[in-house]
């Protein structure tokens, strides 16, 4: 049986790890993925990676999900060898769940994947082999993040952040005027091979266990979200490098949370506020983050505003498409009447209250 961690408390930062396992000629790969209230979205990725050559070790933090579905996790525990779950009892906030995963992982390097992202057959080899070729080192390799339609998903590979760069961001300047270059690099050619980038996405980041942990892991000041620009900026300052790995594609869903989106926005939010106090600590700089506090949480929950009214739209639409097509399928049942009843009187006859649409 996997080895199954429960009870984790907010007083325990190390849990023991598994035994070392002999050198191999590549790497051995740990992927870790944290989840809270993910949805049903998490059993397919799970699957994904339990399937997936090249995962010497899965190791899941369960910071809580609902009863059957736990019930199903500890199942395929139970039947796995190599698939570590960890039960921490209560949300201790992604970048803190992170670094759980990695204290517990035994590989010798870790990716950090989300819990609604698909890794596809290929995909963990081809990090592995990424990862060999840049040796011991202190680095930060981000997959690319494509979208269900294949387009490649905004946040993956980004330009440095800094108070100008956000708010070109958050403000949409760059796409009215050229001369304002954002931090979001989805839209540039995509590389051939592997290229130095300055920030990558958390969402499927791949680190050497042991340089992470030196490191200190994620900035656990982080509930959710920016942590991962803040450990790129970590390794830049550690005299590492951060790599954009093309030829590695992970279908991330999003979105598939059932917290509130205002929850996940407001700690985005909140993230931007404390990296720019963290890393901009001049008087001038603090009062710049102070000015900007208002912006920012004004473009981030207008934007997740201005999203839920296009999804109501939408399902209006849908709703009345539905019902359109409901009212000609009546209208064709009754001209094929043999009752010799007028096609007009009969499709003017009210459609049931309790027909579904």
């Amino acid at each position: 049986m996997a080895p199954r961690d429960s009870g984790v408390g907010s007083n325990e930062r190390v849990l023991p790890r598994s035994p070392e396992t002999g050198a191999t000629d590549q790497p051995r790969l740990s992927v870790v993925t944290v989840s809270w209230q993910t949805g049903p979205r998490l059993i397919e990725a799970v699957a994904s990676i339990l399937a997936a050559p090249g995962v010497d070790e899965f190791v899941l933090v369960n910071h809580g999900n609902p009863p059957e579905l736990i019930q199903s996790l500890r199942a395929m525990a139970a039947d796995k060898d190599n698939f570590v779950l960890v039960e921490t009892g209560s949300n201790l906030g992604f970048a803190r769940g992170c670094n759980i995963g990695a204290q517990r992982a035994s590989g010798d390097v870790v990716l950090f994947l989300n819990p609604d992202a698909v890794l596809a057959k290929g995909v963990a080899s081809r990090l592995k082999r990424s990862a060999g070729e840049l040796g011991d080192s202190i680095w930060a390799v981000g997959a690319r993040i494509i979208n269900p339609d294949g387009s490649e998903q905004r946040g993956g590979r980004r330009g440095e952040l800094t108070p100008r760069s956000a708010m070109i961001a958050f403000l949409g300047l760059d796409r009215f005027i050229p001369a304002f270059k954002g931090m979001h690099l989805e839209k540039e050619e995509l590389p051939d091979e592997i290229v130095p980038v300055p920030v990558v996405s958390g969402a499927a980041m791949l680190m050497p266990r042991r340089g992470f942990l030196q490191m200190g892991g994620f900035d656990e000041r982080y509930f959710l979200h920016v942590e991962d620009i803040d450990i790129c900026r970590k390794v830049r300052e550690c005299g590492g490098t951060v790599w954009f790995e093309p030829r590695a594609s992970i279908v991330h869903y999003g979105g598939t949370s059932q917290s509130s989106p205002f929850f996940v926005e407001t700690h985005k939010a909140l993230g931007f506020i404390k990296y720019f106090w963290k890393y901009y600590p001049g008087a001038l700089e603090r009062l710049t983050t102070m000015a900007m506090i208002g912006p920012i949480f004004g473009a981030i929950w207008g934007r997740i505003t201005m999203i839920q009214i296009r999804d109501q739209l939408r399902l209006v639409t849908r709703r009345r498409k539905a019902f359109a097509r409901l009212r000609r399928l009546e209208t064709h049942r009754a001209r094929q009447q043999p009752d010799g009843r007028s096609s007009k009187a009969t499709s003017s006859a009210p459609v049931s209250e309790n027909r579904p649409l």
